[in-house]
């Protein structure tokens, strides 16, 4: 990697267990808390709200959990350049569009992506906190 971090880019997966409180949301926890600068993917905003959707009681909820993260995280679109480099690591690499789409974000803005995705967790550029530890 080599550049220092300036970034953490929190997936989808990190987030969804720091709904849940789940004990791999306590390690996301460390990171979202952390005062650390936080991007979201515009893809994980998606992937989150259809989670939120299923998983909250009421619309309120759903509002309230998809806020905290619109002002946690600043939201990073997919454009053209990172939408052309994520096809080509997805072609490699053999895994989700969206993992794709989330590790180029992150790698087009000096960051690291926290997840426990297994996609990720070969991944040098990631702090993955999934897996049975």
């Amino acid at each position: 990697m080599g550049q220092a971090i300036e970034a953490l880019i929190i997936d989808s997966w990190a987030w969804i267990e720091y709904f849940k409180g789940s004990a791999f949301g306590k390690k996301a926890k460390e990171y979202i808390e952390s005062g650390k600068e936080i991007l979201v993917s515009a893809i994980n905003v998606s992937e989150i709200y259809r989670f939120l959707l299923r998983w909250c009681k009421s619309d309120t909820e759903v509002e309230k959990y998809i806020n905290f993260v619109l002002k946690t995280a600043f939201v990073i679109p997919v454009d053209v350049n990172i939408a052309i480099k994520a096809a080509k690591l997805k072609h490699e690499k053999k895994f989700g569009l969206a993992d794709a789409i989330v590790l180029v974000t992150a790698r087009e803005h000096n960051g690291v992506v926290v997840s426990g995705d297994d996609d990720f967790e070969k991944e040098g550029d990631v702090i993955f906190i999934g897996g049975l530890k």
